[in-house]
């Protein structure tokens, strides 16, 4: 489909006599963006690996998965792997801090989600679940959070903090004497190392990080997450929201604001804020290639409607 509406536009221009014209706005238009702010138009700003072969394999149109021979633009995302045109070798492979889960709702349209772009990018650190299929999650509560908006989300500056509450409850979970007592004769026992790793509120200072180690996303439309996070598998979970960060998705869904993010764009805006707020790292782009292609989708899009003649 992606293909087609950029066909049919080019096709509108040759045949619309004032196509020159809106030809050189549009051009302005998209040469103006690379002056504007990081804020106002943030995948300008990103440090990106070569998108020579997305542009090649643009040209040539769709092509076969290697696994199962569909026809796909890109990359297929049932099989999440690079289509014939797209040598694997050329596609960025990110490393990332953590591990991610990716719950995704069996209604969610296979070809419009971009939770695919996560696990085409970084294999090794994302796995990708169709519910109600997921893992049990209550035994790793302590080093677990979910991304979600709601009363009781966090922010990311706020996460260590309540890991190490989550922590010290799990502890007393699975000690029978937590709640007995101390005697002045009981030799102190020395803190578990996960706790040694958490942030000290105390002292402002931070030793390796928090206990966290696996983070997840649900990928569905918003109308569709109630039924998964409801579930009971996720109760118990500390939630994160993402406050600061506006959507650039195409498939916006009108009436939610732009806060509310694609899950490529949620995963990608919480390993940066995770990096420089818990790591304490300066960022220098680690993370920019999960954006690989959803960046070079966005300007497709974007030209094809500004040479339809559209906002």
């Amino acid at each position: 489909q992606l293909t087609m509406a950029l066909h049919s536009s080019t096709l509108l221009n040759e045949e619309n006599s004032e196509g020159p014209k809106r030809n050189t706005d549009c051009l302005e238009s998209l040469e103006s963006q690379t002056t504007s702010s990081f804020q106002d138009n943030p995948l300008q700003q990103l440090q990106l690996a070569s998108q020579e072969v997305l542009e090649k394999a643009k040209k040539s149109g769709r092509s076969k998965c290697p696994q199962c021979k569909s026809s796909r633009m890109f990359y297929c995302y049932t099989c999440f792997v690079p289509v014939e045109t797209v040598p694997t070798e050329e596609i960025p492979t990110v490393k990332l801090p953590l591990k991610v889960d990716i719950i995704k709702h069996p209604n969610e349209t296979d070809g419009k989600s971009t939770a695919v772009h996560a696990k085409l990018l970084a294999p090794d650190d994302v796995t990708i679940y169709k519910y109600p299929c997921i893992p049990e999650y209550k035994e790793k509560r302590h080093e677990v959070a979910l991304i979600f908006p709601g009363p009781d989300a966090v922010s990311i500056k706020e996460m260590a903090f309540h890991l190490q509450k989550y922590t010290k409850k799990t502890v007393c979970d699975n000690d029978s004497d937590c709640s007995r007592e101390p005697t002045p004769k009981q030799a102190k026992i020395a803190p578990k190392e996960e706790e040694k790793n958490l942030y000290d509120y105390t002292s402002g200072k931070e030793s390796e990080g928090t206990s966290l180690k696996k983070i997840i996303f649900i990928d569905s439309t918003w109308n569709q997450t109630n039924k998964i996070i409801t579930d009971e598998r996720l109760q118990g979970l500390l939630q994160i929201e993402l406050k600061t960060r506006k959507t650039c998705f195409w498939r916006h869904q009108k009436g939610k604001p732009n806060t509310y993010l694609s899950t490529i764009e949620a995963i990608y805006y919480f390993l940066v804020d995770y990096h420089q707020e818990i790591l304490k790292e300066n960022y220098k782009g680690q993370y920019d290639n999960l954006l690989f292609f959803f960046s070079f989708m966005y300007t497709l899009i974007k030209n094809a409607k500004c040479f339809a003649g559209k906002d």
